[in-house]
């Protein structure tokens, strides 16, 4: 006999393999992914209810001490336990005091299966202020530009044409629709988005509006939808919405962004503005938390190792930090440099549960993402 320690991405397919009987391979498959929830604010009579309950079915909660004393009133806590556990405890709490029955509602949406076809989006930008000029074009290299990132692998591809760097300022709706028309009619009249998909990069409603109408499938705004005619706009043409998290705007979102908690806050921030979109219409809605839009280092990289979380909303989660300064903060690189921080970053987010990957290089990322998942998906 002989043993080995074994990662699995596929439970259910490994299962499969194995010969496991059909009907035991969705149970095995649920015993066999560890989660932890963190729990900020828990009542501690929750708490101590909450504890003999996890421990009763094989999974735990972590707790400061005292709480079995109830020295303080409120605490934060680490329920472990795998999608089973997660879903007998959803079942278990309904009827339990302290909150439990509303922490019970969720535990389900932070364990459902979420299979997503990983696509890369590539950047276009019609504008000479963007921070990577390699991505920047003119009306008559556009055509040559947009099928070379068909032929490299692109499935989207994202067209700005204002810089939303940190300290750019913001041009009007007329400047920016005239420095995108040439290239939305290139794009109408050669019928590529028979191809890929093509997104707006923009917040402006004359913009939107205009490359709706012209074959253009995705709104990928920065702003959150924050304007209610950007709402009315995508819902018209029943267009895809990126709802992306900014504190402040592009001019001043640098200067000492700060959070009580960057995860929570931008949590809540996204379910208020998910509830915005659906009440205008909008169902098709992919998460963006805006990386490097008012955030610091240390908040990048706790959003990008806790991407999993924002999963539970159930949305496609899409990740931009293509050749973002964050990378320049770790090591000191160069833009043009910064391609191999770049794909650790979007390798990382693949695997934290993003599924749409916005960047410049996509022949590269196209590589990187079919030898990751080659790895992954082995059984």
């Amino acid at each position: 006999m002989q043993t080995y320690k074994i990662s699995i991405s596929d439970t259910k397919k490994f299962y499969e393999n194995l010969g496991c009987d059909k009907g035991g391979i969705e149970i095995l498959s649920k015993k066999s992914k560890l989660h932890t929830l963190y729990i900020k604010d828990l009542h501690v009579g929750a708490a101590n209810i909450l504890k003999q309950d996890a421990l009763s079915i094989g999974a735990d909660l972590a707790v400061p001490s005292g709480v079995i004393v109830a020295r303080d009133k409120y605490v934060d806590a680490v329920l472990i336990g795998t999608t089973k556990h997660f879903e007998v405890l959803s079942r278990k709490e309904l009827a339990q005091p302290f909150g439990l029955k509303e922490l019970a509602k969720t535990l389900k949406d932070y364990v459902k299966e979420q299979n997503y076809k990983t696509k890369i989006m590539g950047v276009l930008n019609a504008n000479e202020d963007s921070f990577f000029k390699n991505s920047r074009f003119d009306n008559s290299s556009a055509s040559i530009k947009i099928e070379k990132m068909i032929e490299d692998g692109a499935n989207i591809i994202d067209i700005g044409a204002v810089s939303s760097r940190p300290g750019s300022l913001a041009v009007s709706e007329d400047v920016e629709l005239e420095r995108v028309k040439d290239i939305v009619q290139t794009i109408y009249k050669n019928k590529y988005y028979e191809k890929v998909d093509f997104s707006i990069d923009s917040y402006a409603p004359k913009v939107i509006d205009y490359v709706l109408n012209h074959g253009f499938k995705i709104v990928n705004d920065i702003t959150g939808l924050e304007n209610d005619e950007v709402c009315k706009i995508a819902s018209k043409y029943n267009a895809q919405v990126v709802i992306m998290h900014m504190q402040n705007n592009q001019t001043n979102m640098q200067e000492n962004p700060t959070y009580e908690n960057v995860i929570l806050d931008i949590d809540t921030y996204l379910k208020n503005q998910i509830e915005k979109a659906k009440s205008f219409g909008i169902d098709d809605i992919v998460l963006d938390v805006g990386i490097g839009f008012g955030k610091t280092l240390e908040h990048n990289l706790l959003l990008l190792k806790n991407l999993e979380h924002f999963k539970h909303f159930g949305y496609e989660l899409l990740i931009g930090a293509s050749r973002k300064s964050m990378i320049n903060m770790i090591t000191p690189t160069e833009i043009v440099d910064r391609l191999p921080g770049t794909l650790a970053i979007h390798l990382e987010s693949i695997r934290y549960g993003a599924s749409i990957i916005r960047c410049h290089d996509v022949k590269e990322h196209y590589q990187a993402i079919k030898v990751f998942e080659a790895i992954n998906n082995i059984n």
